[in-house]
Formats: structure tokens, C-alpha cells, sequence
């Protein structure tokens, strides 16, 4: 054991202070009087606890956070820069990667957004079907935010109970778009096809599985002293806190404010359907967490109403500019399009195969203007700014992502707190990484 100075491993300034490299001997002796107590420790970017990629920079006192700070950027996908070289339609393919525990939120909110550009209405079919799914990927979303939370404080039965759930959503989601994650299903003018013939007792199997175990949350987790204790009073932000800092979703209605975009400014039909907007007004991470499992209760509801709302018709909008000239139909081997449909596309006129090479090569234009549009994603208000100067492809696209604003709340949740509950803060917050750095 040594202390004495090694060429090696010389102490360094830097702009968070002095750095000291170990070599030996007792800690108290590297540092000086100035900073005896002070240690700045990075957590992240690839801590399990962080939520991916995350960066969390921690002044500690001791075990007491006196400074926290977010550091992002580690995921950078260029996202919205990428809609920009790409038809309207192919950027439903991008966007759906962004918040990837919501990607029919994404694909939801742009394809929202370009109709209203384009002045078209869906048909009722594909508006009831696009709140089903997004009703099923809220649940989804919410587990996978139990489960992660869980995870992190201990609770590991948490979390393998909510990934056994979120698999059942999976598994519906495969059955009903194709695939598992970033359908891409969801389309400007409806949807990419109609759903299966027996998606009915699908979704039913659905409701009546999670309706089964939900309450297995509350036995498990709600009612835990543990997991009580630990979350109580942990995470504090108030309802003035949250609207200075702009956050949204559970945030912000487990802080007393039932502030939800498919009540207060309803988008796909959401007005015609009877749900309740739960809320909380202990501001803690306790209340964030039964706020989302009162969420997938509400889900149900509205899943179970989407059902019975669903009647015959067409999922396109019938303008042949805009629509795909055929619906997509799927190859045996589940890649490609099947042959009937390739049949039908080359047995038309000639006129007809150039519009459908023409349509998908150049996609259609849509009128210049610029509109924004938000829609309630499991993390709050998801919303997307799209500029068209009347071409085929947007001039920009900017995303209003939740996680972005709301990770904004951590170091107010967090300074003066432990370290222990800087996990438990970031948790509640549910910040999804592919949204937040697009």
C-alpha cells in the first residue's frame, strides 16, 4: 500500500474539479480538504439501471445527491433528418423506431399529422383499429415500465411477471399487424392491411388473460411494505413542478393534473368512447406506478369497446393518389408479397402498374403548409410538427418526444435524495432512449 506520487496515475483537473487516480493506500488520503466529501460519479451509459444508454453525472455528499445531471445522445438515430430524404410513407418506417416500447404511438401521431395536411379522414374501420392497437401497446409499454422498475429496486418477481404479460401483447400485436415491434402497420390515408379474419377472439383471449393476472400486480407489488417504502415519498415533483419543467403523462397526473390529449383534445374517434383518466396527488414514485396499472385497467376498457365499435369496410382512404393501389397481402413464406397480389398489380392496365411505380418509387404529394399534431403516448404528449413545401417528400419533421421533456424532471426529483433513490426516480419516469435521441 502506497500513497506516494506515481507518473502513471498523476491526479488531473478537470471541469468538475480535481481527479484522482487510485493506486493505493486509504481513500481519505487522495483527498484534500477542499473536496473531503464531494465525488462526482458517472452512472451510465451502460448501467442496467438507466434505461439504456442514458448518462446520469452524480455530485455526491456521502450518499446524498447534491448535483445530478442527464447526459444524452449515446442512441443517436437521426431519425427526423431521415424522414426528410423520404417519401411521406416510408417515414412511418422511421418513425415507429423512435419510442420503440410505443411504436404505434409514433406511427399514430405522424400519419395523423399527414392527413390533416392532406385534408383526408380515415375510413371508420381503420380509425376504431388504430385505437385498438394503440390501446394494446399502452398496456404493453406500461408492463415493460413495471417490469424495468421493478427490476432495478430488487423486485425481480416484478419483473418477470411483467415481461410474461408484455409477451402476451406481443404476441397479439404479431398476430394482428405482422410484427412483434415497428409495424409499421399504421399508414397516411389508414392502414398497411386489414387485420385477420379472427382477430376478434384474439383480442378477447387478450382482455380475458390480463384481467386474469392483473390483480396478481397488487398482491405482488401494490401492497408490499418493501416496495411501499422504498417508492413513498421518493421522486417528489408537484403539479407546479411539472408544468415549469413541461411534463406530461403519468408525471403529471400522479401530480393531481388529469391533463390526458385523448380528453382534452381527442383525436381517432377518442370522444366517442367512456374511459376514466386516473390520477394521483402524492406526486411520488408510488403514485406514478399504481397511476400505470390503473392506466392498463383503463386500456381494457377501451380495447373491449374498440371491439364491439368495429364494423365491415375499407381500411384505405378510397383516393387513388394517396392509397396503395392493391392491399398489402403477404407471401406464404411471410416475406415479400404474395403472388395474387403481384397477379393483380401486373394484370391491370398498363396506366395501373406505372401509377403503382410511381407511387411507390416517388410517393405522393401532399399540400404545403406545416401542422402540429399530438396524441397521448404511455409517456405523455407525443407530438409532431411536419412542414410540406408541396412535394413528395416533408421538408421537416420534429418530434415532441415525452421522454425528452420529462427527463428534464430527474434532477429536480433527485437532488438531495440518496443515490439508492436516483434509481427509483428514474424508473417512474419511464424515459424510453430511442425517443428521447432520435
Amino acid at each position: 500500500m502506497t500513497t506516494e506520487y506515481d507518473a502513471y496515475a498523476p491526479e488531473r483537473e478537470t471541469t468538475e474539479g480535481t481527479v484522482y487516480t487510485v493506486t493505493g493506500g486509504d481513500w481519505d488520503t487522495f483527498l484534500d480538504d477542499e473536496h473531503d466529501d464531494r465525488i462526482v460519479i458517472n452512472m451510465g451509459p451502460q448501467h442496467p439501471s438507466t434505461h439504456g444508454v442514458l448518462r446520469l453525472v452524480l455530485e455526491l455528499e456521502g450518499e446524498t445527491v447534491t448535483q445530478a445531471r442527464s447526459v444524452i445522445g449515446y442512441l443517436h438515430t437521426g431519425i427526423e433528418k431521415n424522414c426528410e430524404y423520404r417519401t411521406w410513407t416510408q417515414g412511418v418506417t422511421f418513425v415507429t423506431r423512435m419510442d420503440y416500447l410505443a411504436p404505434l404511438f409514433n406511427e399514430a401521431a405522424y400519419c395523423l399529422g399527414v392527413e390533416k395536411l392532406l385534408g383526408v379522414e380515415v375510413p371508420r374501420r381503420a380509425q376504431v383499429a388504430r385505437v385498438l392497437l394503440m390501446e394494446i401497446n399502452r398496456i404493453g409499454s406500461h408492463l415493460v415500465a413495471l417490469a424495468t422498475g421493478g427490476m432495478e429496486l430488487g423486485a425481480l418477481t416484478g419483473m418477470t411477471a411483467g415481461f410474461r404479460e408484455r409477451e402476451e401483447v406481443l404476441h397479439l400485436l404479431e398476430y394482428l399487424t405482422g410484427l412483434r415491434m415497428n409495424h409499421a402497420f399504421i399508414r397516411p390515408g389508414g392502414l398497411a392491411q386489414d387485420l385477420p379474419e379472427d382477430w376478434a377472439e384474439k383480442v378477447t383471449e387478450f382482455i380475458k388473460i390480463m384481467r386474469k393476472r392483473l390483480p396478481d400486480y397488487d398482491k405482488l407489488l401494490t401492497g408490499q411494505a418493501i416496495w411501499r417504502q422504498r417508492l413513498e415519498g421518493v421522486g417528489y415533483l408537484p403539479v407546479d413542478g411539472c408544468l415549469a419543467l413541461g411534463a406530461t403523462g403519468p408525471i403529471l397526473r400522479a401530480a393531481g393534473l388529469p391533463w390526458d390529449m385523448r380528453k382534452v383534445e381527442p383525436y381517432s374517434g377518442y370522444e366517442e368512447y367512456d374511459f376514466e383518466v386516473p390520477t394521483a396527488t402524492e406526486a411520488d414514485c408510488y403514485a406514478r406506478y399504481r397511476l400505470r396499472v390503473a392506466e392498463i385497467h383503463e386500456s381494457l376498457k377501451l380495447i373491449e369497446q374498440a371491439a364491439a365499435k368495429m364494423e365491415p369496410g375499407p381500411v384505405m382512404v378510397e383516393d387513388r393518389k394517396i392509397a396503395w393501389p392493391a392491399q398489402l397481402s403477404i407471401g406464404a413464406d411471410g416475406m415479400g408479397n404474395s403472388l395474387e397480389h403481384v397477379r393483380k398489380i401486373m394484370g391491370q392496365s398498363m396506366e395501373s402498374l406505372i401509377h403503382h411505380f410511381k407511387l411507390v418509387t416517388e410517393g405522393f404529394s401532399v399540400p404545403a403548409g406545416q401542422v402540429y399534431l399530438p396524441v397521448e403516448s404511455p409517456r405523455g404528449e407525443l407530438g409532431f410538427h411536419l412542414v410540406s413545401d408541396g412535394g413528395t417528400r416533408p421538408v421537416r419533421v420534429h418530434v415532441r418526444d415525452p421522454s425528452f421533456v420529462n427527463l428534464q424532471t430527474m434532477p429536480a426529483m433527485s437532488e438531495g435524495g440518496m443515490v439508492a433513490d436516483v434509481i427509483a426516480a428514474v424508473a417512474s419516469i419511464d424515459p424510453v432512449m430511442g425517443g428521447v435521441d432520435r
